[in-house]
Order: C-alpha cells, then sequence, then structure tokens
C-alpha cells in the first residue's frame, strides 16, 4: 500500500467513527486522539475498522504505533 491509500483508507475508516473529524487538518507526527477528539472507545473503533479494512489482524500491544499519521503509515505500510 501507498501512503496516500493508506491515508485514504485511514480516513474512510475513521468516516464511520467520527464523521465530524478532517485527517487533513492533522499533522504527521501529532496524537491522532487529541487532534481528532477521539476518546479511547472511538479510537478501539477506529483500529477495529483500519483491521477489518485491510484484512491484517493488529494486535493490542502495537495500537500506540498508531497514535500519529506517520506511525499509522509507517504500521500498515511495512
Amino acid at each position: 500500500m501507498t501512503d496516500s491509500e493508506i491515508r485514504a483508507l485511514a480516513a474512510d475508516a475513521l468516516a464511520g467513527i467520527a464523521p465530524e473529524a478532517d485527517l487533513s487538518t492533522v499533522g504527521d507526527d501529532e496524537d491522532l486522539r487529541e487532534a481528532l477528539d477521539l476518546d479511547s472507545m472511538d479510537f478501539l473503533n477506529f483500529v477495529i475498522a483500519l483491521s477489518q479494512k485491510t484484512g491484517r489482524k493488529i494486535p493490542e500491544a502495537d495500537t500506540p504505533r498508531l497514535y500519529t499519521m506517520k506511525g499509522l503509515v509507517d504500521y500498515l505500510g511495512g
């Protein structure tokens, strides 16, 4: 997956959880939870949606790697 495909996938996953959230306003190193005002349940649902959309199991231990857009792109692109 390319960076832009991962970003589009993340935006799509987020749209189902927090439709008002706009990933384009978030810097690569910003904490997505804070920048998009996601509570722990929202973020968990976001990770589940990413897992379903990619067909890739994301262990709970890996969720901190997805806190930033850079981390998310690195994790899913790797």
